[in-house]
C-alpha cells in the first residue's frame, strides 16, 4: 500500500469528516484539485480505504470503509511502518481469508456472548 501523503490522508478525513462525497466536494475540503482528487479515490478504492456507492454506477459517491478509518488511526506510524497495510488490517487478518478479521478490527468489534 502505497499512499500519498497529505492527500490521501486529507481524502479519508474529509471522507469521515463530511461523510460520504463526491470528488468536486472533496477537492474543495482538501484543498487539492478535482483532478488530483478524480487520481486518488480509485486508489484508495484499491487498497480498501474507501467505496464507491450509488445510487447510479457511475455517480462518483465515495464513503470511508472501517479500514480507511483504520489508516486515520495510525497515520502518524504510517512513515514508520514497514507494512502499513498489515498494520491497519490488525493482528488477526492473517488468520481469517474472507476478509472479516480485519473488518472486525478496524470498527471495533469484539466477540462477545450476548446471550445471558
Amino acid at each position: 500500500m502505497k499512499l500519498r501523503q497529505p492527500t490521501d490522508f486529507l481524502i479519508l478525513e474529509a471522507l469521515e469528516d463530511k461523510g460520504r462525497n463526491v470528488a468536486t466536494n472533496l477537492a474543495s475540503h482538501t484543498g487539492k484539485s478535482r483532478k488530483n482528487i478524480n487520481t486518488r479515490l480509485p486508489v484508495l478504492e484499491d487498497y480498501g480505504l474507501v467505496r464507491k456507492i450509488g445510487p447510479a454506477e457511475r455517480s462518483g459517491l465515495y464513503e470511508i470503509t472501517s479500514m480507511g478509518k483504520a489508516a486515520l488511526v495510525y497515520q502518524d506510524q504510517y512513515d514508520e511502518a514497514d507494512d502499513f497495510e498489515a498494520l491497519i488490517q490488525g493482528p488477526n487478518a492473517s488468520a481469517n481469508t474472507d476478509g472479516e478479521a480485519q473488518t472486525s478490527f478496524a470498527r471495533g468489534d469484539t466477540d462477545t456472548d450476548d446471550d445471558e
